[in-house]
């Protein structure tokens, strides 16, 4: 008589079918959101596509692809004509973002825009927030801050999402969103943004690197993770809709520690640094680049996410 035991966990495992039908995690295209940049001249990237910047007329072609392949939700980036000390650009009637909303919602209805709500792109010296002297001033940038959010809601955004890491900046832009009669529009926070070596071909794009110095003084030491959670009960406290976690990949800890904490839904960005690392290895014939993309959003996914923000999504519309 056989010893072996009766229960056979490759039996399930055995053909593609039945892998399929007892899959625990899968990617559903609604999850995902596609971060794009949008600039008043373009600059192709053929090595990273999805980092290219568009014009607005680009990216409305761009967004009509997306919506017939399934993607339903853009992330907006802007890039300014012209940078100040203060990023003025961010928060102008016309600013570069505000032309691509009124483009877009006027174009596509349909269309779930949210904005990036930050001063990086749009300051002379690259950082986040108005300076005295080297140090970023917390209080006199939120009002910034503020400002940028309606104007980004007036334009036609349907979510805002800023990722300065200031102190107090969801309470700022949800006080400041309510009075302008946009108590509707939810705030997707980047409540737990750290301080990553995975940001280098987003700043390529976006031109937002700093110009002396670094972020550490605002964004989160990738070593904490008690931190993290603190940073979430304090964006949940000021009113936050939606928490996020950057960048996704080194931190699947932190996102599932946050999706067991907090019941608000939890995105996670896939940043660009995860991004060119996989199409290297890629274009490298190292790896199978669509089977570790595919193999990498699964991961985040499982890890807790309910929103993964992915320069992948296109792609992933293609191969779903």
């Amino acid at each position: 008589m056989s010893t072996f035991p009766v229960t056979r966990l490759r039996r399930l495992r055995r053909t593609s079918a039945l892998r399929s039908l007892v899959r625990e995690t899968r990617l559903d295209l609604e999850d995902f959101v596609f971060p794009v940049f949008v600039a008043p001249e373009p600059l192709r990237n053929d090595a990273l596509p999805a980092m290219s910047r568009l014009t607005v007329e680009e990216l409305v072609a761009e967004a009509e692809e997306c919506v017939s392949l399934g993607v339903s939700a853009l992330l907006l980036f802007g890039l300014p004509e012209e940078k100040d000390e203060l990023g003025s650009g961010a928060w102008e009637d016309d600013g570069i973002v505000q032309q691509a909303l009124r483009a877009l919602r006027a174009r596509l209805p349909e269309l779930l825009l949210i904005t990036d709500v930050c001063l990086c792109e749009y300051t002379s010296h690259g950082h986040c927030g108005v300076l005295d002297g080297d140090e970023v001033v917390n209080d006199e940038t939120l009002e910034l801050l503020a400002r940028t959010a309606v104007s980004h809601a007036e334009a036609g955004a349907d979510a805002v999402a800023p990722s300065d890491m200031m102190d107090g900046r969801v309470a700022a832009l949800r006080g400041a969103l309510d009075d302008a009669g946009f108590e509707s529009t939810p705030i997707l926070a980047y409540s737990v943004k750290y301080a990553s070596a995975f940001y280098g071909p987003f700043r390529e794009a976006a031109d937002s690197a700093p110009a002396f110095g670094d972020r550490r003084g605002y964004q989160m030491d990738p070593a904490n993770v008690r931190e993290a959670l603190r940073e979430c009960e304090q964006d949940v406290r000021e009113g936050a809709d939606l928490l996020m976690v950057k960048p996704a990949l080194p931190n699947l800890d932190v996102i599932r520690a946050v999706r067991e904490r907090f019941d608000l839904p939890v995105a996670a960005y896939n940043v660009s640094g995860e991004y060119a690392m996989l199409k290297a290895a890629g274009s490298a014939g190292w790896i199978d680049e669509r089977a570790a993309a595919v193999e990498s959003l699964t991961a985040i996914k499982r890890a807790g996410a309910d929103i993964v923000v992915s320069y992948w999504a296109k792609e992933l519309a293609a191969w779903l």
